[in-house]
């Protein structure tokens, strides 16, 4: 039925962006098996290919069209599959009694070669159990013997339905664990406590991602402050001439550290954004789970808080760090430029000043020569009339016509004329010369 309005084309995209984040329904017992791997944001077309691999080697048919998640069942295991900005995410769920939470998870009856192969770098890794209501609650010393010895940290979740348990020690399997005690949880509850606990993992480790470039940048960082201050107190010391130094050296020295820290902004600036971005997110749903302590254990916000907190403090002063450089380096590379400009336009004054002087001198030549010009084509003109007038004389023309007499009364006339000429001539020069300025 064709619709009564015009439709928006991002539309049904913008209610589909809304369902996106799905999870799995869990009845327990049930065991998950999760994996996220950093395959970068244009790394999309390999993971679809291995995904597709897996659906053919379980028979199932290759879907048309998949978008930022996909849910499946392989046999009896449930895949859902999310494709983030830089990481993808696998989880597989199955149901059913187990006799350890964690002896045999899930993902060991997945192929090992397509395993093997999955595109990017894995970052996180998670198997969680959901043990049903109703059994025997395990004593502290139990707990840490199922994470392997190492101090367990849990809470109620959920508004008390439920108990979440972790050590987030990555165990000689290769995989953290959690372990959620159900006392009360609906399979919706179960898999949206289940996903968040999982994203909480995922999340965290990318946050992380941060922290060793932000270790790294302030070492550079350290290098690029000690030598701007450097150069800073060269630059103090030329106003006083005692150690003068050449502005160009300096000029170029400073134009090569405030390169070094872009190049260090570059490298880092997206990665410390994307960490604050990831660390919201693992408070948000920290907040989500609404925990209630559990007495003698630390709960999950206040491990998490510990520790992910201040590395993430140290991304955001690193950032700031770096900014802070840029634009002490910018300062001091236009304070120095301007010094540059004032002196280059000494110079030019000075020799402005020298040209002035030469075209003066120039001047005085050319008028100079001009007066010598005048007498010199006065004195060739009145030649030349002297023979024209010794010539009419020998000829008996005009009658009594003296040629002496007559070239004496012409010279004036053949000097003025010559002055005359060669100031018009000047006169078009100039003129010539304004039109083409």
């Amino acid at each position: 039925m064709p619709l009564p309005f015009k439709e928006h084309p991002l539309r049904h995209q913008l209610v589909t962006e809304l369902h996106a984040r799905t999870y799995i329904p869990l009845q327990a017992p049930a065991r998950l098996s999760h994996i996220a791997a950093v395959c970068g944001e244009r790394g999309s077309g390999r993971t679809m290919r291995h995904l597709y691999e897996l659906l053919e080697h379980y028979g199932v048919p290759r879907p048309e069209r998949v978008e930022q998640y996909y849910l499946v069942h392989l046999g009896d295991i449930r895949l859902l599959w999310e494709r983030h900005t830089e990481f993808v995410s696998y989880t597989f769920s199955l149901p059913g009694a187990f006799a350890h939470p964690f002896a045999n998870p899930v993902i060991a009856q997945l192929p090992a070669d397509w395993l093997a192969g999955i595109p990017g770098e894995v970052v996180a890794a998670v198997s969680l159990a959901l043990e049903p209501a109703g059994e025997a609650e395990y004593s502290l010393d139990e707990l840490s013997a199922l994470f392997g010895g190492n101090p367990v940290i849990g809470s109620e979740v959920v508004g008390g339905l439920a108990r979440a348990y972790s050590d987030l020690h990555i165990h000689s399997d290769g995989f953290s664990r959690i372990l959620l005690r159900d006392q009360g949880l609906s399979p919706n509850q179960a898999g949206r406590l289940a996903k968040r606990l999982l994203e909480v993992s995922s999340y965290r480790a990318m946050a992380l991602l941060g922290l060793p470039p932000a270790r790294e940048a302030n070492a550079c960082l350290s290098d690029a402050e000690r030598r701007l201050v450097a150069v800073s107190s060269r630059m103090a010391c030329q106003e006083d001439r005692s150690h003068e130094v050449p502005e160009s050296e300096l000029l170029a020295e400073l134009t090569d550290l405030a390169a070094e820290i872009e190049a260090v902004a570059a490298r880092t600036s997206y990665r410390f954004e994307a960490s604050r971005a990831y660390y919201s997110v693992v408070m948000q749903r920290l907040e989500q789970l609404r925990q209630r302590r559990i007495e003698g254990l630390q709960t999950l916000t206040e491990f998490l808080d510990a520790r992910l907190t201040p590395a993430i403090a140290t991304c955001e002063s690193t950032a700031k760090r770096q900014q802070g450089l840029a634009e002490r380096a910018a300062r001091l590379t236009s304070l120095l430029r301007a010094r540059v400009e004032v002196e280059l336009q000494k110079q030019n004054r000075g020799l402005l000043e020298s040209m002035n002087k030469r075209a003066k001198l120039q001047l005085r030549l050319q008028e100079t020569v001009e007066g010598l010009s005048v007498i010199a084509i006065g004195y060739y003109g009145v030649g030349l009339l002297g023979y024209l007038f010794k010539g009419l004389e020998a000829h008996g023309l005009p009658f009594m016509f003296d040629a002496t007499y007559a070239t004496g009364l012409a010279a004036p006339l053949v000097v003025l004329i010559a002055w005359l000429g060669i100031r018009r001539m000047k006169a078009r020069l100039l003129k010539s010369e304004h039109a083409n300025v």
